[in-house]
């Protein structure tokens, strides 16, 4: 088993960009995590410029969140406190940053890198547990991409954070429609 811990960076868990649901789903995710200790874990993180388009001052949607150095943008340290298999611990290479690009809003995870430039999309297997925040937008993207290059994607929904829980449960039932297990 695989499972991807999509965006649980501190600007949406307690920051700019809080998101409900989210301090309980790092907790379910880690224990899940700790239930199944030979699943290989990948993180996706945001990691954005001062001048990504994304901004609200640089003319876009969002507050500004996950600037590249800063403590919004690092993920929850309970994920490296509280997982017990060190090797489930976020590190170099199990770390894939996103929306690098300042001109490109990248809610998916599917092409993030890490820092040795290789893809998630190339790493992960043909089956995945998707976990994380946002429910609406990063990882039903992330979802989205997985389910069309073919690969069986489970979300579980006690593992997530959302902006609005009405649109988390519409979100849930639009990704079962096209496919994937919400368990």
């Amino acid at each position: 088993m695989e499972i991807l811990v999509v965006d649980c960076q501190y600007d949406f868990i307690d920051g700019t960009l809080a998101c409900g649901h989210s301090e309980a789903a790092v907790k379910n995710i880690i224990a899940f995590i700790n239930a199944n200790p030979a699943a290989k874990v990948f993180y996706s993180a945001d990691n954005h410029s001062p001048k990504h388009c994304s901004y609200i001052p640089n003319g876009g949607t969002w507050p500004v969140h996950c600037q590249a150095g800063t403590h919004g943008a690092e993920l929850h340290a309970s994920f490296t406190t509280d997982i017990e298999n060190p090797e489930q611990r976020p590190n170099d290479c199990t770390v894939y940053r996103k929306g690098e690009d300042d001109g490109r809003e990248e809610y998916s995870a599917f092409e993030a890198k890490n820092i040795a430039g290789e893809k998630l999309c190339d790493i992960l297997g043909r089956e995945v547990v998707v976990t994380g925040i946002a429910t609406e937008f990063c990882v039903k993207e992330s979802v989205l991409a997985l389910l069309k290059s073919g690969r069986k994607v489970t979300v579980k929904a006690d593992m997530l954070g959302w902006v609005d829980a009405e649109n988390h449960k519409k979100t849930l039932g639009e990704l079962a429609e096209m496919g994937a297990t919400v368990a």
